[in-house]
C-alpha cells in the first residue's frame, strides 16, 4: 500500500545518503528508507493512470514494475558504493527493462528531473529509429517543434557520433538526427516543484508534450519486433 505522498521525506532521505553511503548507516536507517520509497511510490501510482490515458501503449499497472532498485551493483564498478542516491522510475510498456520509449521520473536532492523517450538502445532498435526518422522527417520535425514539446524540451539528449551512420549519405539533411546513440528527452525539476502540491499536474502536462515523440519511436520499435 503506498504511503502518502511526502517527497520532501524522499529528499531528505536521498540527501542524508549521499553523505552516508554504508551499509550500517542504511540498516540503522531501513525505517527511513521504507518510508521515503513509499512516499516516491505514492507519486508513481498517481502517474501510472496518467500516462496510460495519454499512452495507450502503456501496460504497467503498479510500481513496483517500473521502479528501479535502490541497491548498486558494484561487482564491475570503480564506485563502490552500496546504494544509489537516487529513487528512478521508468513508466513504459513492459516496465522499466523495457525496449520501449517511456516516461522517466527521477527523484535526486538538486538533480531531480523528468524525461523519456530511448536510452542505450539495442542496435537494432536503434537502427530502427534511425530508419523512422529517414522515412519521416517531416513528422520527426514538426513533434520536436510543437509549443507544448518546446516548452519542456529544447533538444534531445544523448551520446552522438561524430559522422553521419555509415548505411546514409554523409551530407544527408537530416543527418544530426541520425547521428544520436540515444533518444532521450531530459527537464529540470526543482526541488521546491518536487515537493509542491503541484508536481502530479507538471509531470501529467510533461508526459502529454512528450507523449507525441513516444509514439514515433515506439512505431519503429514495434515494427522492428515484428
Amino acid at each position: 500500500m503506498e504511503g502518502p505522498m511526502n517527497l520532501k521525506v524522499s529528499l531528505d532521505f536521498l540527501r542524508d545518503l549521499s553523505q552516508n553511503n554504508s551499509r550500517d548507516w542504511f540498516n540503522t536507517h531501513k525505517a527511513r528508507y521504507q518510508e521515503a520509497k513509499e512516499a516516491f511510490d505514492a507519486l508513481i501510482h498517481e502517474l501510472i493512470p496518467i500516462a496510460r490515458y495519454i499512452d495507450p501503449l502503456i501496460d504497467v499497472e503498479n510500481p513496483a514494475e517500473c521502479s528501479f532498485r535502490i541497491y548498486r551493483d558494484t561487482r564491475f564498478s570503480k564506485n563502490k558504493d552500496p546504494y544509489k542516491t537516487n529513487f528512478g522510475a521508468f513508466i513504459a510498456p513492459g516496465g522499466r527493462k523495457s525496449a520501449f520509449s517511456g516516461y522517466y521520473i527521477h527523484l535526486q536532492p538538486g538533480e531531480s528531473f523528468s524525461g523519456g523517450g530511448i536510452y542505450h538502445p539495442e542496435p537494432r532498435f536503434l537502427n530502427a529509429v534511425r530508419r523512422q526518422i529517414h522515412e519521416h522527417p517531416d513528422e520527426f520535425g514538426r513533434i520536436l517543434q510543437d509549443p507544448l514539446h518546446r516548452k519542456f524540451f529544447d533538444r534531445i539528449y544523448g551520446d552522438k557520433l561524430k559522422k553521419v551512420p555509415r548505411d546514409y549519405p554523409k551530407d544527408h539533411p537530416h543527418g544530426e538526427w541520425l547521428k544520436f546513440k540515444d533518444y532521450a528527452l531530459f527537464h529540470s525539476l526543482s526541488d521546491e516543484l518536487v515537493c509542491s502540491d503541484r508536481i502530479v499536474v507538471y509531470l501529467e502536462e510533461m508526459f502529454r508534450a512528450q507523449a507525441a515523440f513516444n509514439t514515433f519511436m515506439n512505431r519503429a520499435v514495434m515494427k522492428e519486433m515484428g
